[in-house]
């Protein structure tokens, strides 16, 4: 019940999305008083919920370390706990992401050997869409992280989009192998020679994203956070002005009325999702964006039954399981110029 609206917008968020998932329920972690005060306005959200009381929340300014100390018994706590519990299939939070991604790795530890969990967006481009990862759970990424990124990326890809063979691409400041960082240089390396069974295709760049160059691109956290939000800021201003020009009189406002529905799929087209899923976990657990409307985080509780139901959690670990050889160090050629 978090993020910058809580119970205002989450609740009939939860209408909306349950209206389009027949047979489906609830658990709604939060303050009873609040959450039954908007449930008493919608009767059928009501009779396929249950809430789970918590006087206890976490701030947006609390630090990860703070509220995995302090965070029992906070209704982020409470939902991650659930999926534990096998009381839930998957939870989707709009609250503090250091410490729902820090509470997810306490309470549901990673799965196949993982070190860290990534969060998942999916950008439009022309043929559907890009899995971009990370954007925004690990700030500092080495080569291995990076290399773990892909396998998560490109299992989810498939589970989530059925794509039998999606393409992998690492984002870079030039497709050219010399270009980049070391730890770019070290994971471009990795996933050319670590005989990863992935459709590897080496650097990317930034306008390949919305491109459709390849269905994977992966970074680090910090670049991909920026990314992210540089989109997200871009696709609202294009909105705006096109909204603006719409309206700027009485023949373009006719215009306007005629097109809505062109507008409407124009804006859907355009605008990233408003919900990240964790990667890594053993269990499901989706970041929506703090400032998400009643639509917005609609469209993540539908999102997140949609990934519930897949089965990208088996495909890591059946990639992950060719790692460590992946990471170890090439043998030395003999003297003969064999390996």
């Amino acid at each position: 019940m978090g993020g910058d609206h809580g119970p205002s917008v989450v609740i009939p968020a939860c209408a909306q999305a349950l209206a389009e998932m027949p047979g489906a329920r609830l658990l709604l972690h939060g303050d009873e008083t609040v959450i039954q005060a908007e449930l008493s306005r919608l009767p059928a959200l009501a009779a396929r919920s249950e809430v789970r009381h918590s006087d206890r929340v976490i701030s947006m300014e609390e630090k990860p370390a703070q509220a995995m100390r302090r965070g029992k018994g906070t209704s982020m706590w409470n939902a991650v706990e659930a999926i534990r519990e096998g009381q839930a299939a998957a939870a989707v939070s709009a609250g503090n992401t250091g410490a729902l991604m820090a509470i997810s790795k306490l309470i549901l530890r990673m799965s196949a050997d993982l070190e860290r969990p990534a969060l998942v967006a999916s950008i439009p481009q022309p043929n559907g869409l890009t899995t971009f990862l990370d954007v925004g759970a690990n700030v500092d990424c080495d080569a291995a992280r990076l290399v773990e990124f892909a396998i998560m990326g490109e299992a989810y890809h498939r589970a989530a989009h059925g794509v039998a063979r999606p393409t992998v691409g690492l984002l870079n400041v030039g497709s050219e192998e010399m270009k980049g960082h070391e730890e770019v240089r070290e994971a471009n390396r990795i996933l050319r020679e670590g005989h990863i069974d992935l459709d590897y295709r080496g650097f990317v760049e930034g306008d390949d994203i919305t491109a459709g160059t390849v269905q994977v691109i992966v970074t680090d956290g910090f670049t991909g956070n920026v990314a992210l939000k540089a989109m997200e800021g871009a696709a609202r201003f294009m909105y705006a002005e096109l909204r603006g020009a719409l309206t700027s009189g009485p023949l373009a406002t006719m215009g306007a009325l005629l097109a809505r529905p062109s507008l409407r799929q124009f804006r859907d087209k355009i605008s990233p999702p408003p919900a990240a899923p964790l990667l890594g976990l053993n269990g499901l657990v989706l970041k929506c964006h703090g400032g998400a409307d009643v639509r917005d985080f609609a469209k993540a509780i539908r999102a997140a039954a949609d990934v519930a139901q897949s089965g990208f959690a088996s495909e890591i670990e059946r990639n992950m399981r060719r790692l460590p050889a992946a990471l170890a160090p090439a043998a030395p050629a003999s003297a003969d110029g064999a390996a």
